[in-house]
């Protein structure tokens, strides 16, 4: 064969080789979607964005339209993140008048990545808000990064965004420790999962299915990723209700902790709900020292006093109550042997052996001595009033 054909053979393409099968290149990314009953999610379709914003501050559609949330969860190649790690499956459930439906989408091999992002632009363009578990850290930031590698716009994700996570960790984690999804359906919601796929195999499972071409390695995946979803909008449903609610919740820690944190969040208010609905167990004396700040912050002092009071009568908050009492009663009722009396007592309660001599308790020791001096002083007449 003379030089000129074998440059006219190389522009018609190489000839395939008889026999030769071609693996198929597929662009377009794998999708099902299932729909759970809509009596199973019925309390979300009444999610208000005031009750949002008691969960996590934010600028809420208002007024909420629960069919347009998003509910977003991702399987990745890794779980720690960074430029090697891809998405190779999406989960993304929507409330609909005939049910929640999970959409999830699946890349089957790396040319279909930018099929499945597209599609899930698609979909989270069509609502108003995502809500997610831990989103904020690992979901959302790695979503971006694989949109702008694959040269598109990762715009669509930027809208408010509620990540489960956060709230949940308010209100439970001192109770539960773990705040891991499935240890919150256990212990918050109340079922237990059966056979499920830890989400930590799901990259394994993935390069399984890479080399054998099995796709029935990813059923386990799926399964998971469907539950996450579906418990994402559980969650949802029992985070709105406590908060609407706090009577709901039995147990003192979660009080504690939510009206922690809607005090960070200056729901001042809402706060000292939950304080004054910790009526018994360990966290009780704390939520009665954090209920009468709040009346002491906002000028309410006899409000404040009272609360310390009933602590001291009740022999609840260690030393604390008689600290305040006696500020109080020299400050604000302008009673001076009260006030000494009040550091008295506290001084002969931090001479109780049990304490020990540690740093925090010598520096109240310190601080209650200088001050009963002082009383001391001011009651003698030997130094002027404050």
């Amino acid at each position: 064969m003379n030089l000129k054909a074998k440059l006219e053979m190389m522009s018609r393409g190489e000839p395939k080789k008889p026999g030769a099968a071609q693996a198929p290149v597929r662009t377009a990314c794998w999708e099902r979607t299932t729909l759970r009953p809509p009596e199973d999610f019925a309390e979300a379709y009444g999610l208000r964005a005031e009750t949002l914003g008691l969960i996590q501050t934010g600028d809420w559609p208002d007024p909420v339209d629960p069919e347009r949330i998003v509910f977003l969860d991702t399987e990745t190649t890794g779980l720690a993140g960074g430029a090697g790690t891809i998405v190779f499956q999406i989960g993304l459930g929507r409330l609909t008048p005939d049910g929640f439906a999970v959409t999830q989408l699946v890349m089957r091999d790396y040319p279909e990545e930018k099929s499945l992002l597209e599609r899930t632009a698609e979909i989270v363009g069509q609502g108003d808000m995502i809500c997610t578990f831990n989103g904020r850290t690992f979901d959302l930031p790695l979503l971006q990064s694989r949109f702008l590698m694959n040269r598109l716009s990762p715009a669509v994700l930027d809208r408010p965004h509620l990540d489960l996570i956060t709230a949940s960790r308010r209100v439970f984690r001192l109770r539960l420790g773990s705040c891991r999804l499935q240890d919150l359906e256990r212990e918050v919601l109340g079922f237990r999962r059966e056979g499920d796929l830890p989400g930590s195999e799901a990259p394994k499972r993935f390069f399984d299915y890479l080399k054998t071409g099995q796709f029935s390695l990813l059923d386990e995946v799926l399964r998971h990723n469907e539950q996450d979803i579906a418990s994402l909008c559980l969650l949802l449903i029992r985070l709105a209700a406590v908060y609407e609610e706090p009577e709901r919740l039995p147990d003192g820690e979660d009080l504690y902790g939510m009206g922690a944190g809607l005090r960070r969040d200056r729901r001042e208010q809402e706060a000292r709900r939950c304080w004054r609905l910790v009526r018994a167990g360990r966290m009780r004396p704390k939520s009665r020292l954090l209920l009468a700040d709040s009346y002491r912050r906002a000028g309410e002092r006899d409000e404040a006093a009272e609360i310390w009071r009933e602590m001291i009568a009740r022999k609840e908050g260690g030393v604390q109550p008689y600290i305040e009492m006696a500020k109080h009663c020299e400050h604000v009722e302008r009673d001076i042997p009260a006030a000494l009396a009040y550091t008295r007592r506290a001084l002969i309660l931090l001479a109780e052996p049990s304490l020990g001599t540690n740093e925090s308790v010598q520096e109240i020791k310190n601080a209650l001595q200088y001050r009963y001096a002082r009383l001391t002083r001011r009651l003698s007449g030997k130094t002027p009033k404050a």
